[in-house]
C-alpha cells in the first residue's frame, strides 16, 4: 500500500498545493487558466513530439492498446447513454454526461501518473492515448453535443468534417503528426534541438496538476447534483470495467496480447477523471455547473479510487 501512496500522493498533493494557493489568494484563477494553456500549447505538445519522433512508429501505434481503449470508450458511451435515456434525463444532460464519463484527463492527471508508475513507457502511453482521444473519443463526444442542440441545420456529414478540421488544428495534434513524420522518415533529431523541446516537456507534469487544483477554485457548483454524482461514477468506476471488458473482447479477436505493463496503463488511464476543460464544453449546453460538480467529485475521488485500482492491479 505503500508503495502505491507513494505515486498516488505526490500527484494529489501538487493537486492539492495548487487548490489552496489559489484558494490562499497567493494566485488568481485567471493564473490557472495561463498555466493550463502553456500546457496544453507548449508543454505538452513539445512533450509528445519527443515522445513519438525518437520512436520507431510500430511503438507509437499499437494496435491493440488503441483497440483497447477505444472500445472500452465506445462500451462506456453506449452504457451511459442507455441509462441517461432510461432515466428521462433532456438530451443536453445526457450528452454532457456521457463526455464526462468517457473523456479522461490524460494529459494533466493521466500522463504524471503513468510518469511515476511507468516512466519508461510514460510518453508512448500519452501519445497513443492522444490518439484515440482526439480522433475518436472526443469527436464522439461533440457529436451527441451537436445533435443535442435544437435548431441544428447541418448534416451530419458536414458536422463531422467540421468537428475533425478542429481536431486538426489543435497543437498537440500537431505535434503528433509531426513526430509521427519524423519517426516515419527516421529524421535524426539534432541534440540542441532535443534538449530545448525537453526543456519545455520536464514542466508539463508539476505544472499541469498544479493548474487542476488551482482551477477547481471558483467554479460553478449550482447544478443536477445527482446527474453530476452518476457522472463521476461514471469516469471512474464504469469506464475502467468496461476497458477491461474491452481488453477481454480484444484478445477474443486474436489481436497480439498486451503486455502486463501497458495492459495495466490502458484501465488506469481509463480510471482518471475527466479532461480539464469539461466545464467550457458544457457552458455551450448550459451545463456548466453539474458538470463543475461532476469535475469536483471525480478529481476528489480519484485519489482513493486510483489508489484502490492500482492496489489491485499492480
Amino acid at each position: 500500500m505503500l508503495a502505491i501512496l507513494s505515486i498516488t500522493l505526490p500527484i494529489f498533493a501538487a493537486v492539492a498545493l495548487g487548490y489552496f494557493t489559489v484558494r490562499g489568494g497567493l494566485f488568481k484563477p485567471s493564473d490557472m487558466r495561463l498555466f493550463g494553456s502553456f500546457v496544453l500549447n507548449l508543454a505538452l505538445p513539445a512533450l509528445l513530439f519527443n515522445a513519438v519522433a525518437t520512436r520507431d512508429v510500430s511503438d507509437v501505434f499499437n494496435v491493440t492498446y488503441m483497440a483497447v481503449y477505444a472500445l472500452g470508450a465506445l462500451l462506456t458511451i453506449i452504457a451511459c447513454f442507455s441509462v441517461f435515456s432510461l432515466l428521462g434525463t433532456s438530451s443536453s444532460r445526457r450528452a454532457v454526461g456521457v463526455m464526462g464519463a468517457t473523456c479522461p484527463n490524460s494529459s494533466f492527471i493521466g500522463y504524471p501518473l503513468m510518469l511515476l508508475t511507468f516512466p519508461e513507457f510514460a510518453g508512448q502511453i500519452l501519445a497513443l492515448n492522444m490518439l484515440v482521444e482526439n480522433f475518436f473519443i472526443i469527436p464522439a463526444s461533440l457529436v451527441l453535443f451537436e445533435l443535442s442542440k435544437a435548431g441544428r441545420r447541418t448534416s451530419l456529414l458536414t458536422l463531422i468534417g467540421h468537428i475533425a478540421l478542429g481536431v486538426l488544428r489543435r497543437p498537440m495534434v500537431i505535434a503528433l503528426i509531426l513526430g509521427l513524420l519524423a519517426s516515419l522518415l527516421r529524421l535524426p533529431m539534432p541534440e540542441p534541438m532535443t534538449r530545448t523541446v525537453g526543456i519545455f516537456a520536464a514542466s508539463a507534469s508539476a505544472l499541469a496538476l498544479f493548474s487542476i487544483g488551482g482551477a477547481l477554485v471558483g467554479l460553478p457548483f449550482k447544478g443536477n447534483r445527482a446527474m453530476a454524482t452518476l457522472t463521476a461514477g461514471g469516469k471512474l468506476l464504469l469506464h475502467p470495467v468496461m476497458t477491461m471488458l474491452a481488453l477481454l473482447v480484444v484478445s477474443l479477436l486474436g489481436l497480439a496480447p498486451l503486455n502486463s505493463e501497458l495492459a495495466i496503463a490502458v484501465v488506469l488511464s481509463a480510471a482518471v477523471p475527466m479532461f480539464t476543460i469539461y466545464g467550457l464544453f458544457a457552458s455551450e449546453l448550459g451545463h456548466e455547473g453539474m458538470a463543475s460538480i461532476a469535475q469536483m467529485l471525480a478529481t476528489a475521488a480519484s485519489f482513493i479510487t486510483l489508489s484502490v485500482l492500482m492496489l489491485a492491479l499492480l
